[in-house]
């Protein structure tokens, strides 16, 4: 884990890879968790006996579980101290590049674009976000997000 105190301190890792989280096994539980909280039931993520006959043999979590974990990942990563708040401020990009099988394990690598300051005592942070299946070259999910943090 980095953890930077301040606005100063960050922008001195802009341009830098951050390392990454430890992995975590997608169960059955989860995605009928995630399901039930959206409301979407689409049977490629919770019928286990039609989705193992499908595109994919067997059900696959959905892509904005997968983008909504890169949050508790994150906070393995980094930590930004000395700042009054800090935001998720949106995202430029999102990918969903490999179905996430029930059972696989992920985690997320996390790179630092960018810096700048937006307003006084304001930055905006662009990060690079890869979610790796383990044992696959191909991620899950790549995504841009953008934080905003406050002095």
């Amino acid at each position: 884990m980095i953890t930077v105190n301040g606005l100063e301190e960050l922008k001195t890792l802009a341009g830098r890879d951050l390392g990454h989280s430890s992995w975590l096994e997608i169960t059955q539980d989860r995605v009928n968790a995630f399901a039930e909280a959206t409301g979407d039931h689409q049977w490629i993520h919770v019928d286990v006996e039609r989705a193992a006959a499908g595109p994919f043999g067997g059900p696959i979590a959905h892509g904005y579980l997968t983008l909504s974990l890169v949050i508790p990942f994150f906070g393995e990563i980094l930590q930004v101290q000395g700042v009054k708040m800090g935001v998720n401020y949106g995202l430029d990009k999102v990918r969903f590049a490999s179905p996430v099988r029930v059972g696989s394990k992920i985690r997320l690598a996390a790179g630092l674009d960018t810096v700048d300051e937006v307003a006084k005592r304001c930055v905006q942070a662009t990060y690079d976000f890869t979610v790796q299946i383990d044992g696959l070259d191909k991620p899950a999910c790549v995504a841009r997000p953008i934080y905003r943090y406050y002095a």
